[in-house]
């Protein structure tokens, strides 16, 4: 559809007549179509694309133009000034012929079409009006789609940033940098990436900065905890159904291989699969193909896998409880993410930042913590890792206190032998002073606990065990809760 916008154009010609009959070509819609400037050589033309920056939809240029910057040149510096501006060219140098090498070298320098001037004894036009104009209409309509698009990939790099931003990997030990070199390596190929480390050293924020630093970084991110999803839902979760697969299957439910088509799946967790989800996720990583309930044709699936586990998996190869085949398809590189014990010069930095992140959270303001809190939580061995040291901030924040003390950090430890000669360490739901509304103790109360055993499990599957519950209740519970 053709907008009723005016069209700005950027004249580039040094002969007076053809300027002349150009301006009779386009007179039959000037109030839609007016040439900003003219330019008599391809220098003027780049200080006003320079100078004057979003003034022009449109450029028509003669191919042949005084000044020696002319012709692919020229229309390549235009093109690295604005990818959006649309190139007409109009020249002398085809008439008479057909030249089909000339005009693919126009097209791959950059311009949108071009035209054979008329000769010398046609004042009137200096082309055939009526393709002369369209072509001015849809360089203008694609101007305009190409904006919208490039508008649109600004924002999506701005939402990508700000994810970066949030989910920082923060340190500056040698074994993080070296983590962060081997992420941007693994984001610029397309290969399957194993993630191993123990549990809470943030092997899905490794996964989450392979992707977005992908070329895929435009597409879906699809986290999945393998041990999250009961064994009779596994089929249906990954890979979707059909409606009227089964009974109770009113609407068909797309996979989470198909949300993920051309972007990422990360499956944490990946050795509480079972078998016979192993062998299907071996078929899609061999064929690129899924097998949907419900449906005789295969879905064709165009998916980087990214896996983790915090398991000895060649262990569990040996013991039978893992495919040696999919073992191999998945380890094609590998990432080994160091625990929180082995990089205790990053502690610091990652308390400073939660306390940071958190306090703004809360909309409170961040509070001192004391050289000896600070020695305290060196030294502590974080068993749970960096997923245990965010949890203890928060616990930390809770006390609501400004200066945060070693006697503090004893009490979100759990250093109870310490608490007899700590004055004031009552736990901070007995404070006479700041008795908290119920309903927020006891949020207080199950997020403490819930992290508390989080930190003594192996996996999330093994804390919802624990804490007698399914595994997605347990999921859902951590998120209300904010652990997620």
């Amino acid at each position: 559809m053709i907008s009723f916008s005016a069209i700005h154009l950027l004249l580039i010609e040094d002969e007076e007549y053809d300027v002349r009959r150009i301006r009779n070509t386009i007179r039959p819609f000037q109030e839609r179509i007016v040439i900003e400037d003219v330019a008599s050589s391809g220098q003027r033309a780049i200080e006003l694309l320079q100078s004057r920056h979003n003034a022009y939809d449109v450029v028509i240029m003669d191919f042949q133009i005084s000044g020696g910057l002319m012709g692919e040149r020229l229309i390549r510096r235009i093109k690295e000034i604005d990818p959006t501006l649309q190139i007409i060219v109009v020249t002398k140098m085809t008439i008479n012929l057909s030249d089909f090498e000339f005009a693919s070298r126009l097209l791959e320098a950059g311009a949108m079409w071009y035209c054979t001037k008329y000769p010398g004894d046609i004042e009137e036009y200096i082309y055939q009006p009526t393709d002369f104009l369209l072509s001015i209409f849809n360089a203008y309509e694609k101007n305009r789609m190409e904006k919208a698009q490039q508008k649109s990939v600004h924002k999506l790099q701005k939402n990508i940033e700000d994810i970066l931003c949030r989910k920082k990997i923060i340190g500056e030990s040698a074994s993080t940098q070296r983590l962060q070199a081997q992420i941007l390596q693994f984001a610029a190929s397309e290969t399957n990436v194993l993630i191993r480390g123990y549990s809470g050293t943030g092997k899905e924020l490794v996964a989450t900065h392979i992707h977005y630093l992908s070329k895929r970084k435009f597409e879906n991110f699809v986290p999945i905890n393998c041990g999250s999803l009961p064994d009779n839902l596994i089929e249906s979760e990954l890979f979707g159904f059909e409606k009227g697969a089964f009974t109770g299957a009113a609407a068909g439910k797309p996979g989470l291989f198909e949300i993920a088509h051309r972007g990422t799946i990360f499956l944490d967790e990946i050795t509480e699969l079972p078998l016979p989800a192993q062998s299907k996720l071996l078929r899609v990583i061999q064929e690129g193909e899924i097998d949907k309930i419900g449906r005789v044709e295969k879905v064709k699936v165009d998916v980087r896998i990214i896996a983790a586990t915090n398991k000895n998996l060649e262990q569990e190869v040996r013991e039978k409880r893992f495919r040696e085949d999919l073992y191999y398809r998945l380890n094609v590189v590998f990432i080994d993410v160091p625990p929180l014990r082995q990089r205790r010069e990053d502690i610091t930095a990652l308390i400073d930042y939660f306390l940071q992140r958190f306090s703004d959270d809360m909309n409170r303001p961040k509070p001192e913590i004391s050289t000896g809190a600070r020695e305290l939580l060196q030294a502590y061995d974080w068993p749970g890792n960096v997923r245990e040291l965010q949890n203890v901030v928060q616990r930390l924040l809770f006390l609501e206190e400004p200066q945060l003390s070693a006697g503090h950090v004893r009490i979100v430890l759990g250093f109870r032998d310490d608490l007899a000669t700590q004055p004031g360490a009552e736990s901070p739901f007995w404070d006479a002073a700041n008795i908290l509304p119920w309903r927020d103790m006891e949020r207080q109360l199950r997020a403490a606990y819930f992290s508390f055993v989080r930190e003594q499990a192996a996996t999330d599957a093994d804390a919802a065990r624990l804490l007698g519950l399914a595994p997605p209740n347990y999921h859902r519970m951590c998120k209300e809760l904010g652990l997620k």
